[in-house]
């Protein structure tokens, strides 16, 4: 494995960090969250057609730019610095990788490159409000109801007169209240052989209603989507797709890229919590200098080095994203309650800046956590901890 970034790589995120200094501070970000999109248009479309943000992991012959999944990190990694609230990680992270992953060549043709060019956004709906558990995450998404089940529960699929129809709920979707596009997971063919399948549920259909819900963070707008015999799209040739197999698939994957973005939040408050630390001060020297308030800070560099380490590893091999991901939350969470208490009173204070990393920690980490579960659930992957029967552990490992 080479550790080193290419030239382009380094490109883009210098890039990207430029331009958001320039358009998306602390201000800005306030500002585009009370849009009624939840982010900036005029941004996105920059992003999109200028550096190719929504298409960087998506194949050229859509439009993309060929890139992989380190790329797409490293950008998200500057976006989370910056706090962006876009619709980057609903669209290119969760909704692209399914629909190339499954779509027919004509729904891949058609889909892929407005996505690319970002005339099209995407929202990926599952029922249940468990989006960890529907990508594998937190449970084995072939054992767990994520999608409720049987007859009554999350959202059911009826095939009537050639034409698919849904009805159901699913709340928490990310950018669900904006997308163009809805990727709806429902459950087909009745209790006996109910099944998931994934749908494309265009933002016009009828009998569509969606409902921007209050969130803890609001860079991260959610959404309640409603489904009234609402006109769908099977995603896919035949109901015959493995959908729990390809959501677990694009689950790794986008572990590793939350892990870099979550990276970049958590250095994006370390690196204010430095500036204000060397300019205040206290009993006539900055408080950056006081001895204390040093081995606080080096803490707090050495856990964002090791997640970002984490992270970067998970892009190079996304098996390893769900425990990057956790470790990359866990940081977030820890950096962001540091630096309320490092800015003091002000910092306490609920307009101050601190306070949109804070939200960010607890909000990611309830949205794709939390931390314990997906540990949890990595490590049953990899059988540490052996079988345990009624007479206690066995394999010899104790429990």
């Amino acid at each position: 494995m080479d550790a080193a970034f290419t030239a382009e790589q380094d490109e883009i995120r210098r890039t990207l960090r430029d331009l958001l200094a320039q358009h998306s501070g602390p201000g800005e970000v306030r500002a585009a969250v009370r849009t009624a999109e939840g982010y900036d248009p005029a941004l996105w479309r920059r992003l999109a057609q200028e550096l190719g943000l929504p298409g960087l992991a998506l194949p050229e012959e859509y439009g993309g730019a060929g890139c992989t999944v380190t790329e797409l990190a490293l950008a998200c990694e500057e976006t989370g610095h910056a706090l962006l609230p876009s619709p980057l990680l609903a669209t290119a992270v969760l909704a692209t990788p399914l629909i190339a992953a499954l779509g027919t060549p004509a729904q891949r043709a058609e889909l892929l490159p407005r996505i690319a060019d970002g005339a099209l956004t995407a929202a990926l709906a599952v029922p249940g409000g468990s989006m960890a558990a529907a990508l594998g995450l937190t449970a084995d998404n072939r054992a767990v109801a994520w999608a409720g089940g049987g007859r009554a529960g999350g959202v059911q699929a009826r095939l009537g007169d050639g034409r698919w129809r849904l009805y159901g709920e699913a709340g928490r979707v990310l950018d669900g209240h904006s997308a163009g596009l809805l990727l709806v997971a429902a459950h087909t063919g009745g209790y006996p052989r109910s099944r998931t399948l994934l749908f494309l549920v265009s933002a016009e259909a009828e009998g569509l209603t969606r409902t921007r819900l209050t969130s803890m963070d609001e860079t991260r707008p959610l959404a309640r989507v409603e489904l009234r015999e609402t006109p769908a799209e099977l995603l896919g040739p035949d109901e015959a797709a493995d959908v729990c197999g390809a959501l677990a698939v694009t689950g790794h994957t986008a572990a590793a890229v939350l892990a870099a973005e979550a990276v970049g939040a958590a250095a994006g408050a370390l690196a204010r919590t430095v500036a204000y630390v060397k300019d205040r001060e206290q009993f006539g020297r900055a408080i950056g200098s006081f001895q204390a308030v040093k081995h606080r800070l080096a803490d707090l560099y050495v856990r964002v080095e090791a997640a970002r380490s984490a992270a970067y590893y998970a892009a190079w091999d996304p098996a390893a994203g769900p425990l990057a991901l956790a470790q990359a939350l866990e940081a977030a969470r820890t950096v962001a309650g540091e630096a309320v208490q490092l800015h003091g009173g002000i910092g306490f204070t609920w307009e101050h800046e601190a306070h949109l990393y804070v939200k960010r920690a607890a909000g990611d980490e309830l949205l794709f956590g939390p931390v314990h579960r997906l540990r949890d659930h990595a490590a049953g992957q990899a059988g540490l901890f052996g079988d345990v029967t009624a007479d206690g552990p066995v394999h010899g490992v104790a429990v």
